[in-house]
C-alpha cells in the first residue's frame, strides 16, 4: 500500500508542474512516505531525517553562498496521521511539512505554503469518501501494478493503528477500477495485484470481492490477479470458489494468523479462534490443493505465555506454511493495547521466540519449496538478472515462489521451468523447450 500510494503522490505533482530528480542532492523537496506499523519504521525515518540535513549541511560548506540548498523535508503517509504533534513540536527534527493518507491532493499547496512562510504545515485530515479513484498512479514500468481497490479499515485490532491512520473501509467502483486495469493493459502489465487493509471486504453497492475479481479477469492482456491482505473472517465459498475456478486468480492466499492462542486472539479483537482458522485452512486446502499459504505472525503480544506461544508452534507445524511474515509486537501510540495492556514481554523472550519460529518456519519452507523439485512450472519472469548474478534471470510462479533460472525470456513473458533444487527463499531451475 506504501508503494502504491507513492505512485499517486507521484502522479499528483507531476500534474502541479513538479519535476523528479534522482539525486537526492538535487533535489528542492525532499519526501519521506512512511508507515506507523512497527516502531522500527520510526526509528528509521527520524535517522533519516537527521542524515539528509546532515548530508545537505555537509555540501553547503563545499558551495558558494548563492548556490546552497536547503531542501523542504515532508512526512507522508501513516506516521504524519499517528505522530503529528510530536513530528510539528520535535524541535530536533527539522521538517518542514506533513501529510496524512487522505491529504496526498493538499501537497502543492502544503509546499507552497511551507515555502512561502517557513513556517511548518500538515494536513493529516481522515476521509470517509477519499478513494483517489481519479488519479492514475504514476508506475515504473514493470510486470507487476498495485492497484488499491479500498482504503481503511473496520476491523480495530487491538494492536494495530491502520484505523486510526487511514480512517473507515470505503471501496472504488468497480467500473473505475477496470478502466485503471484496461490501462495497464494496454501498457503491457501482465499481472495486478489488488490491494486493501482488508482487501476481502471490499463491496461497492452490489458487488463484492468475488465480483471484483471475476470483472478483472475479463480484461485482455492481464493474465495473473494477485491479491493483498486479507482477514480470515473475510473467505465466503463464493470468493474461494472464483479463486478455485478463475485460472487467472493465482492459487495464493495470505491468510495472517497472528497467534495461536484463543486467549490471545481474543485480546488481539481477531474475531476467530484457532479452531475456526485451521477449519479455514482445511477447507481452501480441500478446494484448492495447490494454493500457497502464507501468514503473519506476532510473537511477544501483552501477557502471551510460554504455553501460549507454544500454542502458535503448533498451529505453524500443523498448516505448514509456504512462508511466514514473523513480528515481535511492538506497542502502538493511539492503538487499543496500548491503553489496555502493559507490554509486559521481555525484548529477550520476543527474540527468542522469533528466532524459534524463523527456525520453524524456514525448515518448513525448504520442505514446500523441496516438493516442487521435478515439476514443471509457469514462470512469470520479472527481472532479467538477480542480485548476485547477471547471467540468471527471476521470476515467480502462479503460488508467489520466487524461481532463479538462466537467462530465458524476457520481462513480462512466461516461461516453463523445470525445478531442479530449493531452497527455503527460492526454487531453482531451467527452461524447458
Amino acid at each position: 500500500m506504501n508503494e502504491a500510494d507513492t505512485e499517486i503522490i507521484r502522479s499528483i505533482l507531476a500534474k502541479a508542474n513538479y519535476s523528479f530528480v534522482s539525486m537526492e542532492e538535487e533535489a528542492d523537496i525532499i519526501m519521506l512516505n512512511t508507515c506507523a506499523i512497527r516502531e522500527n519504521a520510526h526509528r528509521k525515518v527520524y535517522g533519516r531525517v537527521h542524515e539528509i540535513h546532515h548530508k545537505h549541511n555537509e555540501l553547503n560548506k563545499l558551495k558558494k553562498p548563492n548556490e546552497r540548498n536547503t531542501p523542504l523535508i515532508g512526512i507522508l503517509g501513516c506516521m504524519a496521521t499517528n505522530l503529528r504533534s510530536e513530528l510539528l513540536e520535535n524541535r530536533g527534527l527539522k521538517i518542514d511539512f506533513i501529510a496524512g493518507p487522505d491529504s496526498y491532493k493538499r501537497l502543492p499547496e502544503l509546499i507552497r505554503q511551507a515555502s512561502e512562510t517557513g513556517e511548518k504545515q500538515f494536513d493529516v485530515t481522515l476521509s470517509e469518501f477519499e478513494t483517489y479513484s481519479d488519479v492514475y498512479p504514476t508506475r515504473t514500468k514493470g510486470v507487476n501494478a498495485w492497484i488499491a481497490v479500498m482504503r481503511g479499515c473496520n476491523n480495530f485490532c487491538t494492536f494495530c493503528v491502520v484505523p486510526y491512520t487511514r480512517g473507515r473501509e470505503r471501496s472504488r467502483s468497480v467500473d473505475n477500477i477496470i478502466e485503471e486495469v484496461k490501462r495497464l493493459a494496454d501498457s503491457d502489465y501482465k499481472q495486478v495485484t489488488l490491494l486493501g487493509q482488508n482487501v476481502n471486504s471490499y463491496r461497492h453497492e452490489n458487488d463484492d470481492f468475488a465480483d471484483l475479481i471475476e470483472a478483472v479477469s475479463k480484461v485482455n492482456g492481464i493474465e495473473r490477479i494477485r491479491f493483498t491482505s486479507p482477514h480470515p473472517k473475510d473467505f465466503p465459498e463464493k470468493l474461494l470458489k472464483v479463486i478455485t475456478q478463475n485460472p487467472k486468480a493465482c492459487k495464493h492466499i495470505h491468510l495472517p494468523l497472528q497467534a495461536g492462542s484463543n486467549r490471545i486472539l481474543d485480546l488481539m479483537n481477531r474475531t476467530y479462534t484457532q479452531e475456526e482458522y485451521l477449519k479455514l485452512v482445511e477447507k481452501i486446502r480441500t478446494l484448492i490443493p495447490n494454493v500457497a499459504l502464507t501468514t503473519d505472525i506476532i510473537v511477544g503480544f501483552p501477557t502471551e505465555t510460554e504455553e501460549e506461544f507454544q500454542e502458535t508452534i503448533n498451529v505453524m507445524q500443523q498448516v505448514q506454511f509456504d512462508s511466514a511474515f514473523i513480528f515481535k509486537y511492538s506497542q502502538r501510540k493511539g492503538t487499543i493495547a496500548s491503553h489496555k495492556y502493559s507490554d509486559d514481554i521481555s525484548d529477550e523472550s520476543k527474540t527468542e521466540r522469533i528466532m524459534q519460529l524463523n527456525e520453524l518456519q524456514k525448515a518448513i519452507s525448504f520442505k514446500r519449496n523441496h516438493a516442487h523439485v521435478g515439476q514443471v512450472m509457469d514462470v512469470l519472469v520479472e527481472e532479467e538478472q538477480t542480485k548476485h548474478s547477471k547471467q540468471d534471470f527471476q521470476g515467480r510462479t502462479d503460488g508467489n515462489k520466487l524461481v532463479i533460472f538462466p537467462a530465458a525470456g524476457k520481462t513480462g513473458e512466461f516461461v516453463p521451468i523445470k525445478i531442479t533444487s530449493a531452497t527455503p527463499h527460492a526454487l531453482k531451475g531451467h527452461i524447458v523447450n
